[in-house]
């Protein structure tokens, strides 16, 4: 089931982003005078498809990652005497700038709609409240203790645990003072604390910016009781189901969610008698967690189910709700830093401060979009809204095939008087190509490793 949920959730994100993308290139297309020949949402063979009365066929087809807008072209193939001012190569370079840069505006315009939705219909999130903190770490050196709030760093203010680990994940490279404001329990006005870092972050494969800094968020106490049970895995084979209680393994009690899961961790392919407790009533079975890998190469076992939800205290959470004028202004901020993250975050890709396996594939946003759907609508909004951002991002780099890569040849052509000759770019398409392709490679590699 939970499959077949993540590949209905990556067709409906990546149906909306492209739909989006192509809209934009269609519409402005449209109003430079552009003869559009197709609108396809997919790759291959049409599934459906019709023409409208500008005969401009609109088809969804049988591949849903991608798609495209096919104009009147003279270098695709001959155009009639009478359709030549409806050809894209017949137009202006600013027309045909507009046209290409319409697909990713388009994407950034979804972004700015659904960070308004987001904001207008209000969200609940939890203050960064300090849970504990590792001793000998950074955190320990500057002094944070247990119950600090954190609520500003480096002078920006902070109000959730997403936001500070955006913010924490944009300074990655980072050396020298971190400052991280706190309010102690009970006092009104926060503290600064600064903590020692050097090369922040750099080459973490995954980046833990909150583990490097010896910092564990304040949760609330899990019971250990099983909110859900992945169908295939070690849980549901001995029989467990949703809303049962661990009692004791192996004759010990479990004291809570966190000791079952340590328990469940620390005994990969090793058979385990556990008790639980289902309406009332006790029962013994034997439970052999599988085993996983990590990026680090440590083994730990894994059953496949998920603890109950935990309703947080009313003190520790914070509703972010704006007028929906106000939310114009904060969902137009809201983008431009995720935009700008995702700049920042291609260039130390390449100069080495992040590592190029954190590249993600097909099958990364597939599972990311099933467990965004799964957390609800608020979730899977939000990451829409930073999916159809690092697609426009994606498609401006100046890489041959992609849009940027075609502006990039515009706006050569604008300093230079003259279009860049067909020769020229027939070799950036081959070498853009071999790049996407070895890009999309790479990115399917790495979502491989993380599933083995």
């Amino acid at each position: 089931m939970g499959l077949i949920q993540n590949i209905l959730a990556v067709i409906v994100v990546l149906g909306l982003l492209v739909t989006f993308h192509e809209f934009g290139h269609f519409w402005v297309a449209r109003r430079c005078g552009v003869k559009v020949l197709r609108f396809s949402v997919g790759f291959g063979k049409p599934l459906w498809s019709r023409v409208d009365r500008q005969g401009t066929e609109y088809a969804i087809a049988a591949i849903p990652l991608g798609g495209y807008v096919k104009m009147l072209d003279e270098r695709e193939a001959p155009v009639p005497e009478d359709q030549l001012d409806q050809a894209f190569n017949r137009k202006t370079v600013w027309q045909r700038i507009a046209i290409v840069a319409a697909g990713p505006i388009a994407n950034f315009l979804l972004a700015i709609v659904a960070y308004w939705a987001l904001f207008v219909a209000g969200t609940t999130v939890v203050s960064p409240m300090v849970g504990s903190v590792a001793p000998n770490s950074p955190a320990a050196e500057a002094g944070l203790t247990h119950g600090d709030e954190i609520v500003a760093i480096q002078g920006d203010e902070i109000r959730s645990w997403e936001e500070l680990n955006l913010k924490l994940v944009s300074i990655i490279g980072f050396s020298g003072g971190l400052e991280i404001d706190a309010r102690s329990e009970g006092a009104n006005d926060p503290r600064r604390y600064v903590l020692p870092v050097t090369d922040y972050l750099v080459r973490q494969d995954p980046p833990q910016p909150l583990q490097t800094l010896g910092i564990t968020p304040w949760q609330p106490e899990f019971p250990a009781i099983l909110g859900q049970v992945v169908s295939g895995e070690a849980a549901e084979q001995a029989g467990l189901m949703a809303g049962d209680r661990m009692v004791a393994i192996n004759g010990e009690p479990v004291d809570d969610w966190m000791d079952f899961v340590n328990i469940v961790r620390g005994n990969p392919n090793e058979t385990l008698e556990l008790t639980y407790e289902r309406e009332g009533e006790r029962a013994t079975v034997d439970l052999t967690p599988g085993r996983n890998s990590l990026d680090t190469g440590v083994e730990i076992g894994y059953i496949g189910a998920g603890a109950e939800q935990v309703e947080w205290p009313a003190a520790f959470q914070r509703e972010i709700r704006y007028g929906p004028v106000e939310a114009v202004g904060h969902a137009l901020s809201r983008t431009g830093e995720m935009t700008l993250l995702t700049v920042d975050a291609i260039r130390k890709m390449l100069v080495g401060l992040i590592s190029p396996s954190n590249l993600s594939g097909p099958i990364t946003i597939a599972q990311v979009s099933g467990d965004s759907a799964r957390a609800g609508m608020e979730a899977f909004i939000g990451f829409l809204a930073y999916l159809s951002i690092s697609l426009g991002v994606l498609n401006l780099l100046p890489i041959p095939v992609l849009d940027g890569g075609h502006l990039l040849y515009y706006f050569m052509e604008i300093v230079r008087g003259r279009p860049v000759s067909e020769k020229t770019q027939a070799v950036g398409l081959r070498i853009g190509l071999a790049m996407v392709g070895t890009l999309m490679l790479m990115a399917l590699y790495f979502d491989l490793m993380r599933l083995w």
